[in-house]
């Protein structure tokens, strides 16, 4: 018999959100599977943010309904999205690392205040090494973050957001700002995160080699590379977003099949 297909992990249900009466995003549908890679290409204000805060909870739906596991977040409180954000790694625009905490208070982070992930003290250390390894920055723990380059704070900001080993990860243009042989490296990471831990992952991005990336290469354990994917299919699913709407849903072949000009936009501005 045919394997079940994967679990729901993030859901949105004709979901809107406005600020000062303006929208940002309307009757926003979508079904982001267990192991599935979503690239979400727009212009800038065509809520890509927006929906990466609204399915951590961060803003609320005037309409519409948000399942994250499962789960419907769009009424909980506080106290509750708390324990569901245990289970979701997040990483911001400009990497958002606290600048008073050196490299392992940061990464320890999450570990320490998110009670439902119940990580006790002598516990953080060896998780935040193992972090930090899986990102190549073994030895900055004692570091602050101004003491490190854009892409190595990028990349202890990817550790932070992984300690927790979360199922569902969120980037909010991680690649931004970055020349163009470091973005390839944190693609590289967000690859290897994906592949070694079957997770569901969203990546906000204005670089459609991005998401070319994410769509034809996998991790491969062995030397630590990428190779090309080949017939393992990796499940990406690109979106585009336009003034708060999901004008374009679906594979990297019907992206490019696309006509619309905005739609067309993304994959010919390839560097």
């Amino acid at each position: 018999m045919p394997a079940p297909p994967p679990a729901s992990v993030l859901r949105f249900e004709r979901v809107s959100v406005a600020f000062d009466g303006v929208p940002a995003i309307s009757d926003l549908s979508f079904d982001a599977a267990g192991g599935e890679t979503r690239v979400i290409l727009g212009a800038a204000g065509s809520g890509k943010t927006v929906l990466l805060k609204t399915a951590l909870g961060l803003v609320k739906p005037d309409d519409g309904t948000v399942y994250v596991f499962g789960q419907n977040i769009t009424g909980m409180r506080e106290h509750e999205l708390f324990d569901m954000r245990s289970r979701i790694g997040m990483l911001f625009q400009e990497s958002a690392l606290f600048d008073s905490l050196n490299i392992e208070e940061n990464v320890a982070y999450p570990l320490l205040n998110q009670k439902s992930i119940h990580c006790p003290p002598e516990e953080a250390r060896p998780r935040v090494e193992e972090a930090l390894n899986f990102v190549e920055l073994g030895g900055t723990l004692e570091k602050f973050p101004s003491e490190l380059s854009g892409g190595m704070r990028r990349r202890a900001a990817i550790a932070r957001a992984v300690v927790t080993r979360p199922a569902l990860m969120l980037y909010d243009s991680p690649t931004a700002g970055l020349d163009p042989i470091t973005a390839q490296t944190i693609i590289a990471l967000i690859i290897k995160e994906r592949d070694l831990n079957n997770t569901t992952t969203l990546i906000v991005t204005h670089r459609y080699q991005d998401g070319n990336l994410l769509a034809n290469y996998r991790y491969n354990s062995a030397d630590g590379q990428l190779i090309p994917a080949g017939d393992r299919d990796v499940r990406t699913i690109f979106m585009v977003m336009k003034d708060g709407r999901l004008v374009f849903e679906g594979s990297q072949d019907e992206l490019e099949a696309a006509r619309d000009p905005y739609i067309a936009k993304f994959y010919k501005q390839r560097e």
